[in-house]
């Protein structure tokens, strides 16, 4: 399949006719085009869900959001920065790499393209969640990861923080699974997207209707479902792993639907990491270095109390 085929599948080649840069890029799947295809996704997902944030907001603010907010998106930058620097060749370059010299399982079995990226997607996403479940059971990691946690409060700017050590270790554990897999480009495309798009959005500050959580829950991660994962509450940060589809939390038994003490009277972040002083950028950078990594221990799963 083409990227013209791809995008005209998806209802976005009339939008990209607008855009001489991504009227290209339906031409030939470069590895620009592939970054200005991800860039459009994610800024017009930040600012849906920023705007929705402000519109109908789930919590009140702890803290100060622009403080927040520049040492979040200053983490953001550093890490996009690295990236770039550090990785040359983008994980759609290894899954063309990997088609062209039949590198990979996907590649090995010749399954029907259809079949090929929805199994590429969903197992890309069962190797995120063991990824996640990882950086939380591993002590070195979890001190990495800890900078995720140690977010004061949970809005769309969270789900982007993480610390530069972790996304590169990250960009390795993708690269060496799409390697393994060699799955079709067009599944990595569209599994970078739904994995960055899905993070902004269940880290988003949004009031989503209880009737509407209820069912969206059962395909998508949720905000309500993610924001317990991020309490201060131990048995509730070893809990609802995923990033996209919830159904590895249920399988696994890491799945908890609802916080204590509820959404608005939960705490969000750790319990060594409750002053704005602790979390500064400069301290954030440091933190897997010098911060206390609590009592966060793997074996506090997160299944519901019986």
């Amino acid at each position: 399949m083409h990227t013209k085929e791809f995008l005209t599948t998806l209802g976005l080649l009339p939008i990209c006719g607008s855009f001489s840069f991504l009227k290209k890029a339906t031409d030939n799947l470069t590895t620009i085009s592939e970054t200005q295809i991800r860039f459009l996704f994610f800024f017009c997902i930040l600012l849906l869900i920023a705007i929705w944030e402000f519109a109908s907001p789930r919590r009140k603010p702890a803290v100060s959001k622009a403080t927040r907010w520049f040492n979040n998106m200053g983490i953001i930058f550093i890490d996009t920065l690295l990236v770039k620097f550090l990785f040359p060749v983008t994980a759609i370059g290894i899954a063309a790499a990997a088609h062209k010299n039949g590198w990979g399982l996907f590649n090995y079995f010749q399954l029907p393209l259809g079949l090929s990226v929805a199994l590429s997607v969903l197992v890309l996403d069962l190797i995120i969640y063991l990824q996640h479940l990882m950086f939380h059971a591993v002590p070195v990691f979890w001190r990495l990861h800890m900078v995720h946690h140690a977010d004061l409060d949970f809005d769309v700017s969270t789900g982007l923080r993480f610390h530069p050590i972790e996304i590169i270790l990250s960009m390795l554990i993708k690269m060496a699974a799409v390697a393994f897999l060699g799955p079709p480009v067009h599944a990595i495309l569209i599994f970078e997207i739904a994995l960055n798009g899905t993070s902004m959005f269940n880290h988003g500050n949004i009031n989503l209707p209880k009737s509407i959580d209820r069912y969206l829950r059962l395909l998508l991660v949720t905000p309500d479902m993610h924001r317990v994962h991020h309490s201060v509450i131990i048995r509730e940060t070893n809990s609802n792993f995923g990033f996209n589809f919830p159904w590895w939390d249920r399988l696994f038994g890491t799945y908890r639907a609802q916080p204590v003490a509820g959404h608005i009277g939960m705490t969000i972040g750790l319990s060594q990491f409750r002053k704005e002083k602790q979390v500064t950028l400069a301290r954030l950078l440091l933190l897997p270095f010098t911060g206390e990594t609590g009592r966060y221990s793997i074996k506090y799963v997160g299944k519901e109390p019986k």
